[in-house]
C-alpha cells in the first residue's frame, strides 16, 4: 500500500495535477466573475443602446409560420460569445502579464 501512495504522489508532483486543480479553480471563478460583468453592465448598456429594456439577453426575434412560431433568442447568444471572449482574453493577459506561461518546470 505505501508503495501505491507513493507513486500516487510521484505521479501527482511529476504531472502538475495541483497546479491544474488550482488552475481550474481559479479559471472557474474568473468565468463567473466575467459572466456577472457582463450580464449586470454589458448586457444592459447594449439593451439601452439597441432599445431593448430588458438587455442583450432577452433580445430575441420571432418566425412564424401559419399557426406555428419559433424564438430565436439572438441576444443571449450574443452574451455567451462575449463572456466567452471575454474570459478568454482575461485569462490570456493574466498568464502572459504575470509570465504564469515560464513556470512549468521543463519535461526532459
Amino acid at each position: 500500500m505505501n508503495k501505491q501512495l507513493k507513486g500516487f504522489m510521484d505521479f501527482v508532483r511529476d504531472h502538475g495535477v495541483v497546479g491544474l486543480a488550482v488552475g481550474l479553480a481559479i479559471g472557474t471563478q474568473v468565468g463567473a466573475t466575467v459572466e456577472t460583468i457582463v450580464k449586470g453592465l454589458i448586457d444592459p448598456l447594449v439593451g439601452f443602446i439597441i432599445g431593448d429594456t430588458e438587455g442583450l439577453s432577452a433580445a430575441a426575434f420571432t418566425l412564424t409560420a401559419g399557426d406555428r412560431s419559433m424564438t430565436i433568442m439572438w441576444g443571449a447568444v450574443l452574451s455567451a460569445m462575449i463572456t466567452l471572449l471575454a474570459v478568454s482574453a482575461l485569462i490570456y493577459y493574466v498568464v502572459m502579464g504575470l509570465k504564469l506561461d515560464k513556470v512549468d518546470k521543463k519535461k526532459a
